[in-house]
């Protein structure tokens, strides 16, 4: 049988993706959401998940980007001299490997911004991690201990299963290299996947089997989710998408999907979608149901 979760990350990184991803859920296909602790529009977004408890609500646990929930001096090697944490996931690979960055503080910023989610009224259904930092050994070694103390018993598992994407337009050349370059990221990091799943389960964690979504980041339209569920694995499998809408606040953020979030949108609620699953004999599921 094939299950899929679509799961809208950064709930809460601006008031136009809190929009969209309500819009994707309530008019498309997503089932579950990732909401940012230290996002800018987190109170709003908390709101809405509040008034919406259908829609499965897990954590989005940042440490790129942005100041943390915790205060600097709880997680002085994770911030700079201005209070802010590293701007990219290369920067922070970076400090990682130089021993920069101690892994207590990566764990004590993580348990700030699930308790941040819960003191909002809030039980995640999950944890993933901004940018799929968990990939690394060190920052998955963080993961594993606070997703056991706050008793949260399912993760994303952020390893991209192959798929063939289908890009159309006049944009398909462009699309077809910047998914190269990210399908051979997303290749590279499999590596970690079978040490992934043996650390997760002895901890007891659950996760889908299979992942889409990093190789498509940025190009997820009609075309492309619909030949990404054509060619979906028996299991259960997660795609990670960005929703929102494009606006002021969201061009002004520090973010490379802009446009890219109201072209997702579209997608994510065309009418036909709906139509294509059912035909392809696949049933929606939300976080709740792994």
């Amino acid at each position: 049988m094939k299950k899929l979760i679509v799961n809208a990350d950064d709930f809460g990184f601006t008031s136009g993706v809190n929009a969209g991803i309500l819009r994707a859920f309530r008019d498309g296909i997503v089932t579950s959401t990732t909401i940012m602790a230290n996002g800018p529009a987190f109170d709003e977004a908390a709101e809405m998940a509040r008034n919406n408890r259908d829609l499965a609500v897990g954590c989005h646990l940042s440490i790129l980007g942005g100041r943390p929930v915790a205060q600097p001096r709880e997680v002085p090697s994770l911030v700079d001299p201005d209070g802010l944490m590293p701007k990219t996931l290369s920067e922070l690979i970076s400090r990682l490997t130089c021993g920069v960055v101690q892994i207590g503080h990566i764990e004590r910023e993580f348990c700030a911004q699930v308790e941040r989610v819960m003191k909002a009224g809030l039980c995640p259904t999950h944890l993933d991690c901004h940018k799929h930092a968990h990939t690394h050994p060190r920052v998955l070694e963080a993961l594993l201990r606070v997703a056991t103390e706050v008793g949260v018993k399912k993760i994303r598992n952020p390893f991209e299963s192959l798929h063939r994407p289908k890009f159309a337009g006049p944009e398909a050349r462009r699309r077809w290299r910047v998914y190269l370059k990210q399908y051979a990221l997303a290749m590279s990091l499999r590596t970690g996947s079978r040490r992934f799943r043996r650390l997760a389960g002895a901890c007891g964690l659950r996760m889908p089997d299979h992942f889409c979504g990093m190789t498509l980041t940025g190009l997820m339209d009609l075309a492309a989710i619909g030949a990404l569920i054509a060619g979906l694995a028996e299991g259960v499998t997660e795609l990670a998408c960005h929703p929102g809408i494009y606006d002021r606040q969201l061009e002004r953020s520090p973010t490379r999907l802009k446009q890219e979030r109201e072209r997702e949108l579209q997608a994510l609620t065309d009418p036909t979608l709906r139509r294509r699953i059912a035909d392809q004999g696949v049933i929606l599921i939300s976080y709740r149901d792994v």
